[in-house]
């Protein structure tokens, strides 16, 4: 391998232009023994990557299903909706049949004190019709 065109691999390797086969070639040539003084600094970035080709994660990944929250706390805000609403429309259902009970009753309060103004009325005219009856019955 020529040192020039090892050079220039490299510099399209730091500009991320090289195609697969080019970067093989670089790790052949960082893998000698031999590489020349000025590129030894490049020789553990190198091997460091063939190194890593070769781990493997060989531990068992604890797969837990994901719990859905969100599923549930989505039916329980449906739940508390549809208990405020059904027992918000009681409610003011509750509210509006007791204000009528309540006009209601003063309707009647009025109607009974009206009614008994007039049986006082009806009670002079009894009397006065006992007095009439009386009065002509003597004669």
């Amino acid at each position: 391998m020529e040192l020039d065109n090892i050079e220039k691999l490299l510099e399209k390797y730091f500009e991320a232009t090289t195609t697969v086969a080019e970067e093989k070639e670089l790790q052949v040539y960082f893998s000698q023994e031999s590489v020349a003084t000025h590129l030894e600094q490049y020789k553990p970035m190198f091997s460091y990557f063939s190194s890593a080709k070769e781990e493997r994660y060989t531990k068992q990944v604890p797969l837990k299903p994901r719990k859905n929250y969100y599923k549930w706390i989505s039916v329980a805000a449906v739940a508390v909706l549809t208990f405020g609403i059904y027992f918000g429309n009681e409610y003011q259902e509750k509210k509006q049949a007791e204000y009528a009970y309540q006009e209601t009753k003063k309707a009647f309060e009025l109607l009974a004190t009206n009614f008994g103004k007039g049986t006082e009325k009806v009670a002079y005219l009894q009397e006065f019709e006992t007095a009439k009856q009386k009065i002509y019955n003597n004669n």
